[in-house]
């Protein structure tokens, strides 16, 4: 959409079997979340090209940013956690607090840097307002793509 670049698409059973395809030549490329696919960069199976974060990743300092090229494209992997609606709130903050908690954790800080991975402590209005933002952004990226389920 950012670059009127037309990609084709191959279809995989999930991303194991994707990555596997990518590795075997079936496809020349692909967008796979660090923490997927460092293990095949760093066994030298894969070679990155770009990664999709607004910044460089310290897991992969050389490798640049696709922002680099293409000023204002940022796409991350997004992983929260969530609870039924009528979950109390004195359970929630707990949780909140916790997680948060573990976020600060120089040992959890370590094993997420080393896939990749960053802990983006917060509240779950936080979390609520970062959700609302990414189901904009791809929205407009689904309708300018046609895309059908």
């Amino acid at each position: 959409m950012m670059t009127g670049v037309d990609l084709g698409i191959a279809h995989y059973a999930g991303g194991g079997p994707a990555l596997k395809g990518l590795i075997e030549g079936e496809v020349q490329m692909m967008f796979e979340p660090i923490s997927a696919s460092i293990a095949p960069v760093r066994a030298g199976k894969l070679r990155p090209l770009a990664v999709t974060t607004a910044t460089r990743s310290a897991v992969l300092p050389e490798t640049p940013s696709l922002g680099e090229f293409v000023p204002g494209y940022e796409a991350s992997a997004v992983t929260g956690v969530g609870v039924p609606t009528d979950t109390p709130a004195e359970i929630i903050d707990r949780l909140n607090g916790e997680i948060n908690a573990a976020f600060r954790d120089p040992t959890m800080k370590a094993r997420l840097g080393e896939t990749g991975g960053t802990g983006l402590a917060g509240t779950p209005a936080d979390f609520g307002r970062l959700m609302a933002e990414e189901t904009e952004k791809w929205a407009k990226v689904i309708k300018y793509a046609d895309a059908k389920q």
